[in-house]
This record gives C-alpha cells, sequence and structure tokens, in this order.
C-alpha cells in the first residue's frame, strides 16, 4: 500500500469501518481535522463505495484495522486487509488502515447519549453505528494514529 500523502498537504479522506454485513463511511479533511459520516453500505456494494468516492473526490482512504482487545488481529482482519488492497487497486488511491479497536462500542455509546439528551430524535440503527465508527477511525487518522 501507499505510504501516504505528503505532511501538509491539504486532503478530504474517506475512512471505511468494514464489516462483513455493512460498511460504514465517513468524509473528513485535513484542513479542519474533522469527519462527519455517511450513509452505510451493504458488504460488497462496490457501486455505492464507487459513487461515494467519486462524489467527495477524497484524495486519500483509511480503513479500520479490525484488533482483538489484547492486538491480535480479529477473524476478520484478512478480509478488511483484502477490502483496503482492492480500494487501492481499484481507486488508485493511497490506503491507509488505522486501529479500530473498541470504534463500534465509542460510536454506540456517544449515539445513545445523543438520543437520550434529545439531541438526536431518530433511533440508533446498527447502519448509524457503523458510519459512526467510521468517523471515529477518521479522527483517529487525522489526530496522527498511522
Amino acid at each position: 500500500m501507499h505510504s501516504g500523502p505528503a505532511p501538509g498537504a491539504p486532503l478530504t479522506v474517506l475512512a471505511f469501518d468494514f464489516g462483513l454485513k455493512r460498511i460504514g463511511i465517513a468524509v473528513g479533511d485535513t484542513v479542519t481535522s474533522t469527519s462527519a459520516p455517511r450513509p452505510a453500505i451493504p458488504f460488497g456494494n462496490w457501486t455505492a463505495i464507487e459513487r461515494e468516492v467519486r462524489a467527495l473526490q477524497p484524495q486519500f482512504l483509511v480503513v479500520g484495522a479490525p484488533y482483538n482487545a489484547d492486538g491480535s488481529e480479529s477473524a476478520i482482519g484478512a478480509a478488511a486487509r483484502a477490502f483496503a488492497q482492492e480500494l487501492e487497486r481499484r481507486f488508485e488511491l493511497p490506503v491507509q488502515q488505522v486501529d479500530e479497536r473498541f470504534s463500534s462500542l465509542e460510536a454506540k455509546s456517544a449515539l445513545k447519549d445523543r438520543r437520550a439528551s434529545g439531541a438526536r430524535r431518530r433511533r440508533v440503527r446498527r447502519e448509524d453505528i457503523d458510519s459512526a465508527a467510521a468517523a471515529i477511525i477518521l479522527e483517529r487518522w487525522l489526530a496522527g494514529e498511522r
């Protein structure tokens, strides 16, 4: 995989929380160092991924690397690596993986807190959690976790 962009270059970044049922997506940039969830897509829907890449025109892609709590690779680690490699092949963009441990738990907790406070009216769906986890993964990358 590519080593990454030149330090300091402003970038739009697309991040993915890989899963075997759904893939969460988030977009952000290195200027504001913020991220925003996008609608999650079903696993294997390359047409939807291509639509996101075309619409958002990222210069860099980030994929969550699934590890167990003890730091060992999770059962879907190889599939996530293959997904990252396929992204790089299809879109000819640099791709980097970031440790995604506990990102889904963190996302679920934050979304439920927002709902409890009234800041979020809609119930929390699994798709929402997946894309919020992608936003957390992207924020970790933006914060320098490489």
